[in-house]
Order: C-alpha cells, then sequence, then structure tokens
C-alpha cells in the first residue's frame, strides 16, 4: 500500500476515520491524502418571509480547519501527508479524486445514523461506498452512551 486517501469534514466520525488512515499508513509506510468537500453553492436566507437564494461558496479559512487538524494528525506520526480542498458533491468527489490519484484505498467516516435513517438521508459513505472501484473503509464513529441512574 502506498497512498491512502482519507476524508475529513472535522467531525467526530471523520476524526475517528484519520486516527485510523494515519495509524493504517504509518504501518503500511504509505503517504496520506486528506481531503474536504465543500458545496458549490450557499443556501443563504433572502428575505424574511423563507425565501432561499443560493450564492457561489467562498473557500474559508473554516473550511481548511479539518484538513489543518488532520495534518497535525500526521505529523505527529511522521506520516508523509498533503491536502486537497474539493468543491462539489461529497461523495463524488471524494470517488473522482480518488481515481485521479489512483489510491490503494480511500478512508471515510460515518456518523453512524442507523439503517433506516441512512436509508431515507443517504449518507457520504454509502455514496462513496456505492460509487468506488477501489478498496473503501468505512469508520463508524464509537457512541458515547450515557446512563441516566434514578430513584425507583
Amino acid at each position: 500500500m502506498k497512498k491512502i486517501l482519507i476524508a475529513t469534514d472535522g467531525s467526530p466520525a471523520s476524526q475517528e476515520a484519520v486516527e485510523f488512515g494515519v495509524e493504517l499508513a504509518e504501518e503500511q509506510d504509505a503517504a496520506v491524502v486528506f481531503v474536504h468537500v465543500v458545496p458549490l453553492i450557499d443556501r443563504v436566507p433572502m428575505s424574511s418571509f423563507g425565501v432561499v437564494g443560493a450564492l457561489p461558496h467562498q473557500p474559508s479559512e473554516r473550511d481548511r480547519e479539518a484538513l489543518e487538524e488532520a495534518e497535525a494528525v500526521a505529523e505527529q506520526r511522521d506520516v508523509r501527508a498533503t491536502t486537497k480542498l474539493l468543491h462539489g458533491d461529497t461523495a463524488d468527489e471524494i470517488v473522482a479524486y480518488a481515481d485521479n490519484l489512483d489510491v490503494d484505498l480511500t478512508v471515510v467516516g460515518s456518523r453512524g445514523h442507523g439503517a433506516l435513517a441512512s436509508a431515507l438521508l443517504g449518507s457520504v459513505s454509502r455514496g462513496v461506498l456505492f460509487e468506488s472501484k477501489r478498496p473503501v473503509a468505512v469508520i463508524r464513529a464509537l457512541a458515547t452512551v450515557e446512563t441516566a441512574v434514578g430513584a425507583h
């Protein structure tokens, strides 16, 4: 394995994907490419009547934060890393960029909404799995369970 693409958006699920991908890259002496996909347009309120308009998305420092955080993880482990900010449909862009770079593995996080929610809402991880002809690792976020103890 020589090159691993890791998608990140800064969410807990993608942070776990970053950790997994970087650890694997360290074990395999592979390079990583971190990608974050931003939309082509932003929807903005145009009036107080609920009318929504669309403006071209202007990349900002906030868009690059997830990439910078991921790059810091790779740097801590001495893993070679590059970053790329992509624009468009998230799953499509991840798959196309992975193909363009001829990566050996694509790593994405999954928020783990469950089968019903995922079927109804769709998800980036499902889209990447469906579209990719390359190996894909979907890293599911660890659920934190809080229990309430009450008097019975």
